[in-house]
């Protein structure tokens, strides 16, 4: 079942792209914005630092949920609202479900920012695959020595929970 849109949903929509636009005309990097919203108030807004930071992680939303969490001294953002506008990318996709955002409102799709060369599917498809069967070589070595720090922490006592 969806979570009830927002009357507001396109004024937030609207200043998310208006932070992408702004910040790409600045050349602070690319065509993204988003903003972090809770209960109709703009908590955080991001846009695409990539080129500008040389930080391959600083995506809009990713941007816009550390500013969030920063300022609201939490790494969970529930009872928020992350509007960007473009579809997120699986890291962004990621990062949103890592801070239990209520819902993702976008404007452009995926495919629109393929078409800008902006091509996430092989990454969609990669992450559906076999970790063996990737592009990115990856293997798995020293299983048992992690395992003992993940018993560890599970033993913890007053572990923070996330």
């Amino acid at each position: 079942m969806l979570p009830p849109s927002n009357s507001q949903d396109p004024d937030f929509i609207q200043c998310a792209i208006a932070v992408a636009a702004e910040h790409m005309r600045a050349k602070d990097g690319g065509p993204f914005g988003a903003l972090v919203v809770r209960e109709n108030q703009i908590i955080a807004t991001g846009w695409n630092q990539v080129t500008s930071t040389n930080d391959p992680t600083a995506h809009a939303e990713v941007m816009a949920i550390r500013s969030a969490a920063a300022r609201l001294r939490s790494f969970v953002l529930q009872g928020c609202v992350l509007y960007t506008s473009c579809e997120p990318c699986p890291m962004c996709l990621g990062a949103a479900y890592w801070a239990r955002v209520d819902r993702i409102v976008f404007a452009a799709t995926r495919t629109d920012a393929a078409g800008a060369g902006f091509d996430d599917e092989e990454l969609y498809r990669e992450l559906a695959l076999p970790y063996a069967s990737r592009r990115l070589p990856m293997q798995q070595i020293l299983r048992d020595k992690a395992v003992e720090i993940l018993d560890e922490w599970r033993r913890m006592p007053g572990r923070m929970m996330y």
